[in-house]
């Protein structure tokens, strides 16, 4: 199971016992846990880029659950995060959900619902995004870590974080064609529902300016009617 091997947890717990059992668990599957206690410290270890997901309690002494996950939504929108928690109501399952997670497990479970839980939400999460670190086409090469779109005998030119995110998304699910709300949802970390913009499609078109050697006759990122937009079949992606 390469992603468990692979994969930092960041595990939000107050209860030692419990955060114990999770940790146990985690190390036994061969993820790699990070222990936290508290809300305040939760949120600046979300920030480190080597944690690939949240198990994230609700009610902790300091910071409750809901605000960590806003916070981390607004730090890194892509980051998986399943809330974890005494509080099974309907109405707290659906406000997690809204605001963001991933998944919302609700206590007592077993270990082994858990893992497959978060075995299940790494596998379709777009959390791998972050390791693609470039895109070639043709000879265009566009480094994704330092945003850079370089082409030969022609200046280089500089993406945005946002434009750069995007391309890494529709790169890192470059099989299949990603549909608007779900690019707005993981790229912008807004919940699309009940939400009209063209936000997406405006930043598709600058980003094909800058791109594209034909930006009306795009190679790289290619539009799927009536869905979205996906990678080209004949880009090269690079992982780290």
């Amino acid at each position: 199971m390469t992603t468990a091997r692979r994969s930092v947890v960041l595990v939000v717990e107050d209860d030692a016992p419990i955060r114990r059992g999770l940790v146990d668990s985690l190390k036994y599957a061969g993820y790699e846990p990070v222990e936290c206690a508290d809300g305040k410290s939760a949120i600046t270890k979300a920030g480190d880029p080597t944690v690939n997901l949240i198990l994230l309690d609700v009610m902790l002494p300091d910071v409750d659950g809901f605000t960590i996950l806003g916070e981390v939504r607004k730090m890194r929108p892509a980051l998986p995060v399943i809330m974890v928690t005494a509080r099974g109501s309907e109405e707290d399952r659906v406000r997690g959900l809204q605001n963001g997670a991933d998944d919302y497990v609700v206590k007592p479970f077993s270990a082994k619902e858990l893992l497959a839980r978060v075995e299940a939400v790494l596998r379709r999460a777009p959390e791998s995004w972050w390791g693609v670190r470039s895109v070639t086409h043709a000879e265009c090469r566009i480094n994704l870590e330092e945003r850079v779109v370089a082409r030969p005998k022609s200046p280089d030119i500089h993406l945005t974080d946002r434009e750069a995110s995007v391309l890494r998304y529709l790169a890192a699910n470059a099989n299949r064609a990603i549909d608007r709300r779900e690019l707005f949802e993981r790229v912008w970390g807004v919940n699309p529902s009940g939400i009209e913009t063209r936000t997406v499609d405006m930043h598709i078109a600058r980003l094909r300016d800058k791109i594209e050697a034909d930006p009306a006759n795009p190679q790289i990122v290619l539009t799927v009617r009536g869905i979205g937009y996906r990678l080209g079949e004949s880009v090269v992606t690079e992982r780290t």
